[in-house]
């Protein structure tokens, strides 16, 4: 019987379980055995593993997190380590690791290939959906609703205060959740890394909303722009003349990673692990799995290297025209 590995690495996002589940079913229908190994790369290094057959993995598909786990291991990027991890993989007879993770996950396996020569196979999930060379990661869709969610509720205080209110959301240096929220909540204003607005023109946008007649405001900050907190003190320093009102802030921080995974990303996440296995199957190696322009294709492992994905210009025009 063939086996081949798997395991979740770096931070965790809705849609892994449905992600494993679908590569251990469909592993299964084509006869093939899953050696999962928990909690990264670590488990690779510690040769901490389970097997996955069909039966372990069922009722894990509306779980959010991981059922293996996850941890960063900075023991990985010495040879010593990899080389420990390669043995205990062909301890198992493994003929092809799958690693559901994002660009760091990838580099650290690709070594796995370049040392000893396995074969690699990657299915991009992270929630900033950065990843450069797809369209999508599993992740994305149910951290902007969980996001959307939180900000419709804190909008009813925002509206019968009168306030300003700054929320912050998640994303590292990228601006996809940010755009995505701020059109589904109406933002007034969305600040994102990738197009930054220098301070004066946030505060003759809030000033102008002022004259306009608005006496609320929802402002959708990506974290990569900067803190809540510190825009929050500033623009209350220097709008305290402008009468604008009080300006509050919130930070939505991991809530937006938790949760049971949207039915789009269990659907993709399925999608991506019976794609990944087929693949394999069919004899191909060293690939990622991407999504691009409606379709799933496979990309060499190294094109989403020290490369990210950026918004569309448009997709910011669009924000720009819908906001204040």
């Amino acid at each position: 019987m063939k086996k081949i590995g798997l395991l979740t690495s770096g931070g965790d996002c809705p849609g892994l379980n449905a992600c494993i589940r679908a590569v251990v079913r469909t592993a299964n229908y084509y006869n093939i055995e899953v050696v999962a190994f928990k909690r990264g790369f670590k488990g690779l290094i510690e040769n901490d593993y389970t097997i996955l057959d069909y039966k372990s993995v069922a009722g894990i598909l509306q779980k959010g997190g991981t059922i293996l786990l996850t941890a960063r291991e900075p023991r990985f990027k010495d040879f010593n380590f990899r080389k420990i991890a390669y043995e205990n993989i062909q301890k198992h007879n493994i003929e092809a690791l799958f690693v559901i993770g994002g660009n760091g996950s990838f580099q650290g396996a690709y070594l796995l290939q370049k040392d000893f020569g396995l074969n690699i196979i990657g299915i991009p999930k992270t929630i900033d959906n950065d990843i450069y060379g797809t369209d999508y990661a599993i992740g994305f869709d149910t951290a902007v609703n969980n996001a959307m969610e939180a900000i419709d509720k804190i909008k009813d205080t925002t509206m019968s205060h009168e306030r300003i209110f700054i929320v912050e959301v998640m994303g590292r240096d990228s601006g996809f959740i940010a755009l995505e929220v701020g059109v589904a909540v109406g933002a007034e204003l969305t600040l994102i890394p990738e197009y930054p607005l220098p301070l004066h023109v946030i505060e003759e946008t809030i000033l102008k909303a002022k004259e306009k007649g608005k006496s609320f405001a929802i402002i959708v900050l990506a974290e990569g722009v900067a803190s809540a907190k510190e825009l929050s003190e500033l623009l209350n320093e220097r709008l305290k003349d402008k009468d604008v009102g009080e300006i509050r802030y919130q930070v939505l921080g991991y809530i937006q990673r938790g949760g049971s995974p949207s039915a789009y990303d269990r659907v993709m996440a399925s999608k991506f692990g019976v794609f990944a296995v087929e693949k394999f199957v069919q004899g191909e190696k060293n690939f990622m799995v991407a999504y691009e322009n409606g379709k799933l294709l496979t990309k060499p492992l190294e094109i989403s290297f020290n490369k990210v994905r950026i918004p569309n210009l448009e997709e910011y025009h669009i924000n720009n025209i819908l906001s204040m």
